[in-house]
């Protein structure tokens, strides 16, 4: 089964200590037996047309995925918004699960701002013109 995670490592100058690595306070330390670690890529304009594309992405080292749809529709090939808080819970509850972290991007376009503050405490992680 495949595993989320993050894990930061601190670029050094080259310097003469057995280990340049920066280790301190705010190091977390993590067990890597068994798993294969990678830097994570995150993916800042997705169209979330079907879960298979969370299973191609971690295969390219994609950790991270921001975008919206609503699935297999046209607005969805179109636009990178998921337009309504209906639909984005739907999305959320959808993601739940998945090994990847994913951000929903609200429909942003509107002539009042109510709906906009409907999609953003629905979870929309930002809104898209």
């Amino acid at each position: 089964a495949s595993k989320a995670g993050s894990v930061r490592f601190t670029r050094t100058k080259k310097t003469k200590k057995k280990n340049p690595m920066i280790v301190g306070a705010a190091t977390e330390v993590i067990a890597g037996e068994g798993c294969i670690i990678t830097a994570g890529g995150i993916d800042t304009h997705l169209h979330f047309i079907c879960p298979q594309q969370i299973d191609e992405a971690i295969s390219a080292g994609i950790t991270t995925m921001f975008g919206g749809g609503t699935g297999p529709a046209t607005g969805t090939f179109a636009t990178t918004c998921t337009p309504g808080a209906w639909n984005m819970h739907r999305m959320l509850e959808a993601a739940e699960g998945y090994p990847m972290n994913l951000g929903f991007l609200g429909k942003g376009n509107c002539g009042t701002p109510q709906p906009l503050r409907e999609q953003v405490l629905a979870g929309a992680i930002g809104l898209k013109l």
